[in-house]
């Protein structure tokens, strides 16, 4: 297999699947080249619960990526989530040095702010910065090159479960693979999901994958609030599941194919085949009872959210209505049924801003996996242009000594 340095490999672990998307860096942009997929049974609610069949899944899925990309993976940026991810918001405060701000008096800033008071099991994984004060100037986006004796910076600081981060990392080390950082889900999926004008307005976005639904907050271009809740679409297809006296397996599938979380969209006399538990015969059941079951689960998720946005004090700045993805968000009637809770516009996120297998990819379900890709193409850029940089520097230094040399 052909190995480029090129090569940027998202590798998104959840609860219901693993899924490995692999992206190569273009003079436009980014192209995905290849994915994997791959049933998920070591993870519950986010976290590993067996390592080993963690690392099954994760292996099968980088191989099928491997296989249709033509590619050797190396290394890979991880989504993590999960109940035990937090966020709060942060200040940091320092004094500006010779009157002028610069790169190193932002990275002061910042650590002042990653200060917190954190119990000793957790880690940071994201310092996100949302405004700088620069003296009495407030809202700055970019304080480099500004005059001022005293510097503020406003983040949003995400930690995790030291031991959840750990194994993690150490399911992809069993593969063989290299993890170049661990990313927040909600983060990654809004890279490719969200634009910069929603971001500006106010937007929610709300991922609702296997066994959570993850929330992050953005208003005036930076995120503003993240939070997890332990409920997602596992909850839906066991109520269906019990509800219909069919074994999960089939409850997944006639969720996909037949569920419908707002049953005013069902016709009345639609009858849907529904598989018995015990060798039984099947039976023929009204599609509106399947919606009967669904739509409450669905409208939980969705009023938990809601009041999670509303006691963080967020519920006033979402111009920009609210953001579904996640394989949930494929539900028939869910749009429907969010505007109806949240009373704003709500539409389904699907991956955008890439080129190459895009009708492939163009689903909720893979805007985690496709995210963790641009998000580290952003990182790639940045250590090219580092990488630049320092060689110019070392060329100017070996010619201004050949000057002084040819000088003396």
């Amino acid at each position: 297999m052909a190995r480029n340095e090129d090569i940027i490999v998202g590798l998104d672990i959840g609860t219901t699947k693993v899924c490995a998307i692999v992206g190569k860096i273009t003079n436009v942009g980014i192209d995905i080249i290849g994915i994997g997929t791959h049933r998920s049974i070591g993870l519950r609610k986010g976290v590993v619960v067996n390592i080993d069949s963690t690392v099954d899944s994760i292996k099968r899925a980088v191989e099928e990526a491997e296989l249709m990309s033509g590619c050797e993976i190396r290394s890979v940026y991880a989504g993590i989530a999960g109940s035990h991810i937090q966020g709060l918001n942060s200040y940091g405060i320092v004094a500006v040095k010779g009157g002028e701000v610069d790169e190193y008096d932002v990275k002061r800033a910042l650590e002042a702010a990653r200060a917190v008071a954190i119990p000793l099991d957790r880690r940071v994984i994201h310092i996100l910065p949302q405004y700088y004060m620069v003296d009495d100037q407030d809202g700055v986006k970019e304080p480099i090159g500004m005059s001022g004796v005293r510097l503020e910076a406003k983040v949003h600081v995400v930690t995790a479960a030291i031991t959840s981060v750990q194994n993690i990392i150490k399911s992809i080390n069993r593969v063989g693979l290299d993890v170049n950082d661990v990313i927040l889900e909600q983060m990654a999926s809004s890279e490719t999901v969200l634009s910069q004008d929603e971001k500006e307005l106010g937007v929610a976005l709300i991922d609702i994958g296997g066994g959570t639904s993850d929330i992050a907050v953005f208003a005036e271009g930076s995120i503003q609030h993240t939070h997890v809740l332990p409920l997602g679409g596992n909850y839906v297809t066991s109520d269906i599941s019990v509800g219909l006296r069919t074994p999960v397996q089939e409850a997944e599938k006639i969720k996909i194919k037949y569920g419908c979380a707002y049953t005013k969209m069902i016709p009345q006399n639609e009858i849907i085949e529904v598989p018995s538990v015990g060798g039984r015969n099947p039976r023929n059941i009204s599609r509106q009872v399947l919606g009967e079951i669904i739509e409450p689960r669905v409208e939980e998720i969705l009023s938990l959210a809601l009041r999670e946005i509303v006691k963080a004090g967020y519920d006033d700045l979402l111009a920009g209505g609210v953001v579904l993805t996640g394989g949930t968000a494929m539900l028939e009637g869910i749009t429907e049924l969010a505007e109806q809770i949240f009373n704003s516009p709500v539409r389904k996120g699907c991956p955008a801003g890439v080129g190459g297998i895009t009708d492939v990819i163009n689903h909720p379900m893979y805007a985690t996996g496709v995210g963790l890709v641009v998000r580290g193409s952003n990182d790639y850029s940045d250590f090219k242009m580092d990488r630049s940089e320092r060689k110019i520097l070392r060329g100017l230094k070996t010619r201004i000594k050949k000057w002084f040399n040819d000088f003396f």
